[in-house]
Parts: C-alpha cells; structure tokens; sequence
C-alpha cells in the first residue's frame, strides 16, 4: 500500500473522528450518546441480518459474522465517522445463485475475493469517480433506496416463519390479517408516534431507543401474541471462528466466484461511497472515498474467512445512527460489539423484541431519508434531470441501486454531451486584409464535431481563413479530426487556413500535420484528451 495512502489513513483516525464538532470536547455525555446510538443499530441490525441471509440462503449466524465484523472493521478504519455497515440486501440477491448452485463455501471464498478487488480499487484510489455521479442521479438513489426500505419491511407482516421459508424477504407466505394485522398496524405506529415525540420531551436517550424500548416492554409485560425477532430464527451462537473456504485451489474454482467477486465489489463499493456523500452531507464532512474502499476490502476479506456472508455500508442503519447522534467510530464500533453480545449471550432477551417496534424504526428512517422536496424540484430543474431523478428511482426499486447509478450517470452524461454540442457556433467577420475570421463560440468534443465542420463555407470564403478558438476549448480526438477536416477541406480548393489561440499540445499535434498555427501571448494552457498517431500529415491515422 502506498506511503501517502498510510499517512492518509493515519491522519484521518485520529481524535478528530471522536468530536461532534470542532468546538466539542469528547465528554462522558458524547459517550453516553454514541453508545446508546449503537445499541439502537445493533438492535435494528439483528432482523435485517437475519432476513437477508434468507435472501442469499444461508444460515442466519453467516449474516449476524458478516454484520459484526464487516461493521467493527469499517467503523474503526472506514472513510467517514458514523457510517454503519453490514450484511446488505443489494448483495445478498446476487449471492442467492452462487449459493445455489455451487453452496455456501463458494461463497466464502467469493467474499474474500471481492474484499481484495475492493482493496486494490482503494489504493488505485478509484473511490475519487464517486464525484462524477450527479446530484439528479444522488435525489433519485436516495428516494429510490427510501422505497427499497419500506417494501423490505413488509415481510414482517407475513405469518413468522414465512420468510424463512420462501427464502426470500417479499415472495410467498401468509399476509396477516384482521386483528393480528391490527396489532401490528397498531404498534408500529405507537413506535413511530414515540420516535416523533421524544426529541420534544428529552434528548438523554436516543428516540429510536425508546420507541423500541417502549413497545417492547408493552408487549411482554401484556403477553401480545405479535411476531417477534425470535419468530425469524434464533440468534444464538459462539464467536465466529476462522476457517478457510473449502473450495478447490484451481482455474475452475477462479472462473466460478470472479463474476460474482467482481458485480459483488463494484455494487458493494458503489453503495458504501454513496453512503458516504450521504452522511457527508448530514455531518458536514467530506472525502475518505478511497479509504473507504480499503476498509470495505479488508473488512470483507476479513470476513469470508470467519464465516460472513459479506457486506458493505447500510444506508437505512447509517441515518438511525445520525439520526440518534451517532457522529463518531464509538457508535459503529459499539453497534458491532452489541450485536456479538446479543449473539453470545442476550439471544433469549432479544428474540422477545417485537418486529412492529423495529418496523416502525425503519419506517421512520424511510421518512426522513427519502427527499420529499424532491417534489418541488422536479417542477424547477431542467426536464432532464427530472427525468434522471424518476429514472434512478424506478431502476433502483426495479432492479438494484447500482444499476440504478450506472444508467443514471450514462444518462446523465449524454445529455450534458448533447447540450454542449448543440453550443458550437461562430461569430464570422472579414479582416482589413480580406480575411474572414471564424471566432469559434463553445466546446469542440466529439459531439460538436459535425457541427463544427457544417458552420465553414468552404467554396464562398476568401483565399485566407483564420479559426479563432480564443472562446472555445478543444478538448479530444475527434475535435483534432474535426480541425483536420476542415483544414483539408480548404487546402484542397487552394486556400489558406490560419488556427490561432489552440493550446501547445494542439500545436504540437497541428504543425505535424502540417498545418500553420500562429502563436498568440495569450494562448490557452490546458491539457488535451487524446492519444493520437500521426501518419502521412493527418491525424488519427487517415
């Protein structure tokens, strides 16, 4: 790993991470509320693990590893304070088939395999990309994963057992109804009713806390026949042991989990790096985008060989934790060892938790998460970053989050692209001399190309023709053919063809060519796009 990657990681955990705010000391108070706000993520993290190990059918205990240690590793060395990771549904429905097919030691292996791509993307420092998704393409996976969160909740209101044994969270199994239902309904809203009130009362305890706290001890002290944690699967176990994959060392086993390693890493990271700009926002700090990534990678190598299923960042866990005043790694350090010791030895007190109180969490998470004035701005914004926010939203419920951000990035960019090329034009007048002048107006790319070479009158222009770029840029190859076309075009009838104010690798590249470009004082400097080859004076290889 490169030196000033270490010198970053170790700038970066380092008291800072422990403060809410510059002005603000780490205080037995701060403490208290970073605790506290772990034990809210840890509890919401237990049903969560559980249903998407049934997802990639698994045993539970393989998503309870993966949330504890996926969710230490990132907490302690991870790019941003108080992001929570852990066993993700947006995984889990790729492993579902390797699992399937070839079984749960494929998967292992599979894990440990994504956690080294992942850890050679972060010392690349591939994390930086995130910043070319757009702010559309932002609004619209937030909503969309707002979305993803409630629909994941209405398993719960199937019959116990039900999940478990479709094997996934939303096909098959009984619905409740009447009065059970009723229950339910009821409770859930009890839960998001104390959520909503406690900030209003006290801050001491975090209010997701209390709304399950509350609703918990209701439910045992009257004896509610309600479906509870234990109702999905036990939750008791040992510490998870090392244990090396067993798959066969060969070509074969290689050729069977790269797909898988490679679509689990790239879904794995796009997700974490979102997370990261979103809690960013909340908290008010930025960067960490490849550090991120390593921790991910260590965190799932880690994992794939203690029997984990894998992870990445949970956006739905991150904003309970913001939200309860989690902003430091003792939040996400302390979640993760909540959730060993439910594992080890409170499992019978934790199964007694009902799900409606959890639900009603995590309804509140969607609430706050999704971007209601998203509705405004989608009257204000240009119809194509509406249709950009529609769009990641319905792909993302549709399909999945990083699909999702891919098409909204292509899409994206192919309108930025189409807009900037319809801005080529030129401002034309004749010199003293007789010279027409092109003064050529906006960005000359592989868009605009065409356009460039119709604005010129080849046959109706004088002997000499000067191409001003002084209000442009040239920016790839395909404007360099461009140049070359039009230069062509006018040498052919007999005419000279004056470039001016084109940066020095333009030069370079247009005197090779053969063609004459007059130097100006004030001469663009910036850096072209292109990897070019010169042959018989015309470039790109004509």
């Amino acid at each position: 790993m490169p030196k000033a990657l270490l010198a970053s990681f170790a700038k970066r955990i380092s008291i800072s991470d422990l403060q809410l705010l510059p002005d603000e000391k780490l205080s037995p108070s701060r403490i208290r509320i970073e605790l506290l706000s772990g034990l809210t993520v840890a509890l919401a993290l237990v049903p969560e693990a559980v249903a998407f190990a049934f997802v990639a059918g698994v045993h539970p205990l393989v998503g309870l590893y993966a949330a504890f240690i996926v969710g230490l590793i990132t907490a302690c060395i991870g790019g941003r304070p108080g992001m929570i990771s852990g066993a993700t549904g947006a995984l889990a429905v790729v492993m579902v088939a390797l699992v399937a097919q070839h079984g749960v030691e494929y998967l292992f292996a599979t894990v440990v395999l994504m956690g080294l791509l992942q850890i050679f993307a972060g010392i690349m420092q591939w994390g930086k990309f995130i910043r070319l998704v757009p702010h559309p393409v932002m609004l619209g996976f937030v909503n969309g994963l707002a979305i993803v969160i409630f629909l994941a909740q209405m398993s719960q209101f199937k019959v116990p057992g039900s999940v478990e044994n479709t094997g996934h969270g939303m096909g098959g199994g009984q619905w409740l109804s009447g009065g059970p239902l009723l229950l339910m309904l009821g409770l859930v809203g009890v839960t998001m009713a104390i959520i909503w009130l406690t900030p209003r009362i006290t801050k001491v305890v975090p209010a997701p806390l209390a709304g399950i706290g509350i609703v918990a001890a209701v439910v045992i002290a009257f004896g509610l026949d309600v479906p509870r944690v234990g109702d999905m699967a036990s939750i008791q176990g040992g510490l998870p042991s090392f244990h090396i994959p067993m798959v066969p060392l060969n070509w074969e086993t290689f050729q069977i989990i790269l797909p898988y390693s490679v679509i689990l890493a790239a879904i794995g990271l796009i997700e974490s790096l979102l997370t990261l700009n979103l809690v960013g926002e909340i908290t008010g700090k930025r960067g960490g985008a490849s550090q991120e990534c390593v921790a991910q990678g260590i965190s799932n190598t880690v994992t794939g060989f203690f029997g984990g299923m894998g992870g990445c960042a949970m956006i739905g866990q991150s904003m309970i934790n913001v939200k309860s005043g989690g902003r430091t790694r003792i939040a996400g350090i302390a979640a993760a060892l909540f959730l060993l010791i439910f594992i080890l030895f409170a499992a019978p007190l934790i199964e007694l938790i009902p799900l409606a109180a959890l639900v009603g969490v995590m309804f509140m998470v969607v609430i706050g998460t999704f971007a209601w004035n998203s509705f405004k701005i989608l009257r204000k914004v240009p119809l194509t970053d509406a249709f950009v926010i529609l769009l990641v939203t319905v792909v993302t419920v549709w399909q999945d989050l990083a699909v999702a951000v891919v098409v909204g990035v292509i899409v994206s960019a192919l309108a930025y692209a189409w807009n900037n090329a319809r801005r080529i034009h030129a401002k034309t007048h004749l010199t003293p001399e007789g010279a027409r002048v092109y003064a050529v107006q906006g960005p000359l790319f592989f868009g605009s190309s065409d356009g460039f070479v119709e604005m010129f009158d080849v046959a109706g222009d004088p002997g000499v023709v000067v191409v001003d770029f002084a209000d442009s840029r040239v920016v790839d190859q395909s404007a360099l053919q461009a140049i070359e076309t039009v230069a062509s075009k006018y040498e052919a009838v007999g005419k000279e063809i004056v470039l001016r104010h084109l940066s020095r690798d333009c030069h370079r590249l247009l005197n090779k060519a053969g063609h004459l470009v007059v130097d100006s004082d004030d001469d663009p400097d910036y850096g072209l796009a292109v990897n070019y080859s010169v042959r018989t004076g015309i470039l790109g290889g004509h």
